[in-house]
């Protein structure tokens, strides 16, 4: 059996690595082959002339904007250089852990020749639902493929709710896709209003291997801290009172801090995936706003803290709050932290949970390629 995956191929984050690593793994444990399907963001024809988003993105930046535009570009942007070296870090963990194919995809010209070189298609686990990221690119929804070959695997919309002008698409995509499944409960009601079908709510797919699984795929970096250290790791900005907790609670613990998603902390900024996965299994405590934190903190068995992410981009903090609820950890959540509790987390209920989720999903996907 030979399974294409087609999920988001983003050299830069590392859930979407990590979650296409464990995919694969959990796929090739059930006796396929597997490929990851090297794919190119799906960016709909503009019919706004160059000059025109020209005249958009100027304004947009205003005076100051532009003037510091202009003087990154004549001295180098340092922050695009460490950018650019987090990406081809990146590439090289891909080349070493990832099957991906060696040819790239383009989703307004698919080439016929696709829909035969594979058994199934697996879709997920990440946001490729997402209509403000994918801009509802059909390839997310192998639309390209004969319906039989067609399964979702906990994708996620990462919206609450489908502008208008996806819905057609999504209605119909959603309503042949042979086997369907989605990642939070959110999703799951997106599907059944736009199609009437009940699909599952299933795990991210890293959830799917063991602690044991992940340490020993996680590689200390070196510059990884000798002291006891207070981790975070968030990706949208961050309020002034979480940024005072972080503060008091390393100095009240004599902890360093290191930022992983911070371009001030070069060293740190351009860790690969497995040393994500070493970093918060060292850590004393983490913080984050991020899905794939919360999910190697529970696997971990590390204290943690959520926040909820603040961003232009519109957030579905649901990812989040199923996690938590499913596995009875929403008092990790920043608003009901304090002090006094922040170390002390009890996992002794994770591991019958966590059980039968992996029984629940495996079941599925079992299922899914008969």
């Amino acid at each position: 059996m030979k399974i294409g995956i087609a999920t988001i191929v983003d050299y830069k984050n590392y859930g979407n690595r990590l979650q296409n690593y464990a995919l694969q793994e959990v796929l090739k444990s059930l006796g396929a082959e597997v490929e990851t399907i090297v794919n190119q963001p799906y960016r709909p024809e503009d019919n706004r002339s160059a000059l025109v988003r020209y005249m958009e993105r100027m304004k947009e930046l205003g005076i100051k904007g532009n003037v510091s535009r202009v003087s990154e570009k004549l001295k180098g942007d340092p922050k695009e250089k460490l950018l650019n070296e987090k990406k081809r870090q990146f590439k090289e963990f891909s080349d070493k852990y990832i099957n991906e194919t060696d040819y790239t995809v383009d989703p307004l010209a698919i080439p016929n020749t696709l829909r035969d070189q594979y058994d199934f298609f697996v879709t997920g686990s990440d946001q490729v639902w997402n209509p403000t990221y994918r801009k509802g690119s059909p390839f997310d929804f192998l639309a390209f493929a004969p319906v039989n070959k067609r399964v979702a695997y906990a994708p996620s919309f990462g919206v609450a709710t489908i502008p208008d002008e996806f819905k057609e698409n999504y209605t119909k995509w959603l309503s042949e896709c042979a086997s369907l499944s989605v990642r939070e409960d959110a999703g799951a009601q997106i599907i059944e209003s736009l199609t009437g079908r009940q699909a599952p709510v299933l795990v991210d797919p890293t959830l799917l291997l063991s602690k044991n699984d992940w340490l020993t795929f996680a590689k200390p970096a070196k510059v990884k801290p000798q002291n006891k250290y207070l981790l975070t790791y968030y990706l949208g900005k961050l309020a002034n009172d979480k940024q005072e907790l972080i503060q008091e609670v390393a100095k009240e613990h004599d902890l360093q801090i290191v930022n992983l998603a911070d371009y001030d902390d070069a060293d740190f900024y351009t860790l690969t995936p497995d040393e994500f996965v070493d970093m918060i299994n060292s850590a004393a405590v983490f913080f984050t706003d991020s899905f794939h934190g919360a999910v190697f903190s529970i696997l971990l068995e590390k204290p943690f803290v959520v926040f909820e992410r603040v961003s232009k981009v519109p957030s579905m903090n649901s990812r989040i709050d199923t996690l938590l609820n499913k596995f009875e950890l929403i008092d990790r959540k920043f608003e009901a932290i304090n002090k006094d509790n922040l170390f002390d987390i009890d996992y002794s209920h994770i591991s019958p949970i966590l059980e039968k989720e992996r029984n629940k999903s495996l079941s599925y996907l079992n299922q899914a390629f008969q």
